[in-house]
């Protein structure tokens, strides 16, 4: 199936509805039906302002950057970016063309059984 794959970077303490912004976008992502979605927090990174912030044990949490990734067809990501927008949320995203699918449409048989 062609689709894309859809990222979008967030602050890991950036809120929305009184919720993490990752949260809700992952939580939005599910009511619209999306198969799958994922959040990653980076250890390093920078942005438009090029100051560079790391993950150090002693520093407490907030500053870096979390990665929400859907795959998604084409309607999906229309909807989940519309639904962005529609909230008027700031945040870059990458819609990069995508094909996926899956390789063994068998389910799995329970371990333990014949």
């Amino acid at each position: 199936m062609d689709g894309s794959f859809l990222r979008f970077y967030v602050h890991e303490k950036q809120r929305h509805h009184h919720l993490l912004l990752w949260e809700w976008l992952l939580e939005q992502a599910n009511r619209m039906g999306i198969r799958g979605g994922s959040a990653f927090r980076a250890m390093a990174g920078f942005g438009r302002h090029h100051v560079l912030h790391e993950d150090h044990f002693i520093e407490l949490a907030g500053d870096l950057a979390v990665e929400v990734e859907f795959i998604v067809t084409g309607d999906e990501a229309e909807r989940l970016l519309a639904l962005v927008r529609q909230e008027k949320l700031r945040m870059f995203y990458a819609r990069i063309p995508a094909r996926f699918g899956i390789l063994d449409p068998e389910p799995a048989k329970p371990q333990g059984r014949l």
